[in-house]
């Protein structure tokens, strides 16, 4: 069944952001900027409202509603290379564990394989589709790999090419690799890619003519705040649409396009649901982790202070495409650390910060949990998909 909608070629996600964007500012929904929600208002496990800082003045407000809808977008801030805007610090996430929602699925987070790689330009979405009407991917040596990893080239599933990209940076010493579209007719280039085709021109490369330097980065958060098909969470009231929530329509290796359906028609459903009336959630009988009951010993070596850019190359390490016991268990005693802390952030700076540490907390145990190899989530002490493990890890908070 086709399911996927395209607006200007390859920009299809900037056409909804302006049109949400001027509609918004033309009706009458207030828009609060500079300001961050601090607390999801809960009482008696229905929802009540929000807290909110202004960093302006410092000023905490609460907003009283009868629902509260998260839609702050992803973490792929929580890495060193990411294709997510600065904003994508999982904020929504972290709200939701601290006021008791469910969390689920945090270990799949996918890495793509292809983001620009230019020195002082921020990495930049190349789309698998570039791939797809033909680009090869090649090393610095120019040498075509594709077969090298997977029996279906450069089509693989994304996880299994960005990890043989990695592989093949390794092997040749470099930072990246190379996507060739420079045999494809100019005119097919320009008309299926122009959004790309103009952001590399404008960084001095011309697609046509040099092929595409590219490196794998953080791009799309599956798991997140646990809803149900309509948007709904564990508790009354809260609901949470696009990459801020879990609907289950990724699995464990998101599909291409699936973030339209997870944005648009998840969205929609919310507002449906809500006009029947909020309704108690059914008891969730899921089998809980807590991060509290996952006691943490003291890292190895001495432990920086907590920083973003620390927190990112610890994960880029320790939590990216490639995972392990052992580095898996040292970023979760620094992050432990890093949490207790801040534990009473006082600023804004300081609360994304302690936000971006929890969603950290929040992927990490996740992925030490799950002994296997499954989808985005790749562990080298246990490569493969194991049965034991077809199921959902959960987080809660308990306090």
């Amino acid at each position: 069944v086709p399911r996927i909608l395209h607006a200007g070629g390859d920009a299809t996600g900037e056409h909804i952001e302006v049109t949400l964007s001027r509609m918004a500012k033309q009706s009458k929904i207030v828009i609060l900027e500079y300001c961050l929600a601090t607390e999801i208002i809960v009482d008696d496990g229905v929802v009540q409202g929000v807290r909110a800082l202004d960093s302006r003045t410092g000023a905490v407000e609460e907003f009283r509603s009868g629902a509260v809808i998260l839609a702050s977008g992803g973490g792929g801030r929580l890495f060193k290379f990411t294709t997510n805007p600065d904003t994508a610090t999982a904020d929504g996430v972290a709200l939701a564990y601290d006021a008791g929602a469910e969390i689920t699925d945090m270990e799949f987070f996918q890495f793509h394989p292809t983001a620009l790689r230019l020195p002082g330009v921020t990495p930049f979405l190349i789309s698998e589709a570039v791939r797809g009407e033909g680009g090869i991917l090649r090393n610095i040596e120019g040498r075509q790999f594709k077969y090298d990893y997977a029996a279906e080239g450069d089509l693989a599933p994304r996880d299994v090419v960005a990890r043989g990209i990695l592989t093949e940076m390794n092997k040749t010493g470099s930072d990246r690799v190379f996507l060739d579209v420079t045999h494809l007719p100019s005119r097919r280039v320009t008309a299926r890619f122009p959004h790309i085709y103009r952001f590399c021109l404008v960084n001095g490369l011309d697609i046509k003519e040099a092929p595409i330097p590219v490196a794998p980065a953080a791009h799309y958060m599956m798991g997140g705040v646990k809803t149900n098909v309509w948007g709904e969470t564990n508790i009354a009231g809260l609901f949470a649409c696009g990459e801020t929530a879990s609907t289950g329509v990724h699995g464990a290796n998101r599909l291409a396009s699936n973030s339209l359906l997870e944005v648009v028609v998840f969205a929609k459903r919310i507002l449906e649901r809500k006009q029947e009336g909020i309704k108690p959630p059914a008891d969730s009988k899921l089998e809980c982790f807590s991060l509290r009951n996952r006691k943490r010993g003291k890292a190895s070596g001495k432990v920086p202070r907590p920083s973003l850019l620390a927190l990112q190359s610890l994960m880029w390490d320790n939590v990216g495409m490639v995972r392990s016991k052992e580095g898996l268990a040292e970023a979760a005693s620094v992050l432990a650390s890093w949490q207790r802390a801040i534990d009473r952030p006082a600023d804004r700076p300081f609360r994304e910060l302690a936000n971006i540490i929890l969603a950290g907390r929040l992927v990490t145990e996740a992925a030490l949990i799950r002994e296997e190899s499954r989808g985005a989530h790749f562990r080298s002490d246990f490569p493969a998909p194991s049965d034991n493990w077809l199921k959902h890890i959960v987080f809660r908070n308990m306090a």
